[in-house]
């Protein structure tokens, strides 16, 4: 884990005697193990190269599903925000290291606005500034809109949200 990530649980969760990490296990074929670890000790020291703390974790292993040597993914929940604005990752356009949305206005022109944008989550973004709750943006053909423009905006439905963006055509 990250030393900022340590450093953020930290700060959320002072008491010393809930400083357990509950850890979530993602196997090799991409299901989720279904029993949940526990931390058991956190490196004292961070690797200078990485900036990473070693966290080492115990789960449960009823009928021997886990066996030595197995590649899994584990991720944890350090931080909740309550009340975050969350857009899809797709919705959100950089340029050069400024990030901005395209909002749809009540009369349906494209406004283009800047954002500060907090942490990924999954495939969606937490916003940390410039947008309201409830106002509705692009998410798709993000390139196409221009500031001004006239949309006919449609909800995003949720098989749409979910589908990764296609990917780039090779040579």
């Amino acid at each position: 884990m990250s030393e900022r990530e340590y450093l953020d649980y930290v700060k959320e969760h002072p008491d010393e005697d809930k400083r357990h990490l509950r850890l979530q296990m993602i196997l090799a074929n991409g299901s989720v193990y279904p029993h949940e670890g526990q931390t058991t000790l956190v490196d004292r020291q961070v690797d200078v190269k990485t900036g990473t703390l070693r966290v080492q974790g115990v789960f449960p292993n009823p009928g021997n599903v886990l066996r030595p040597g197995e590649y899994a993914r584990i991720r944890t929940i350090i931080a909740t925000r309550k009340d975050a604005l969350v857009v899809p990752q797709k919705a959100v356009s950089e340029l050069q290291g400024n990030y901005q949305v395209a909002v749809v206005g009540s009369d349906n022109k494209v406004h283009i606005r800047p954002v500060k944008v907090g942490e990924r989550i999954g495939t969606d973004w937490i916003i940390a500034e410039g947008l309201k709750p409830g106002e509705r943006v692009v998410a798709e053909g993000i390139q196409k809109v221009r500031d001004g423009m006239a949309v006919n905006p449609k909800p995003l439905t949720a098989t749409a949200a979910a589908q990764p963006a296609p990917a780039a055509p090779t040579r």
